[in-house]
């Protein structure tokens, strides 16, 4: 499964962005997706994830109420919509497939296919 990000770039603090991961010649529908971002000098971290079974989803503490993560299945499209952006939002945001669980979950350990990642950068 080949998975494509697209959308960062450079926005204004209080700004928002989308991003999107694609997978071409895959059915994305029929994985659990996540969003990991990784902050200069930081671990990977889980952004949001959501399964394939029930379209159940989970956001880290630090997006509540900001960020937002959806599916567009007819697209093979996963999106991770970000608004009330902060400058400690800054990172390399990744999307990822687990392989075998259509189960979603934070763990980066978890997920056996990634994207190359999209720069979010996030000035004050």
């Amino acid at each position: 499964v080949q998975l494509v990000e697209s959308g960062g770039g450079l926005v204004q603090a209080g700004g928002s962005l989308r991003l999107s991961c694609a997978a071409p010649g895959s059915t994305l529908g029929n994985y659990a997706i996540a969003w990991f971002r990784q902050g200069p000098g930081k671990e990977r971290e889980g952004v949001s994830c959501i399964s394939s079974l029930d379209g159940s989803e989970w956001y880290g503490d630090f997006v509540k109420g900001r960020f937002t993560m959806s599916r567009d299945n007819a697209k093979n499209t996963v999106y991770l919509q970000m608004n009330s952006l902060k400058p400690e939002d800054t990172a390399v945001y990744y999307c990822a497939a687990r392989r075998y669980s259509a189960n979603y979950s934070p763990d980066v350990d978890d997920y056996y296919y990634w994207g190359q990642g999209t720069q979010v950068t996030v000035s004050s």
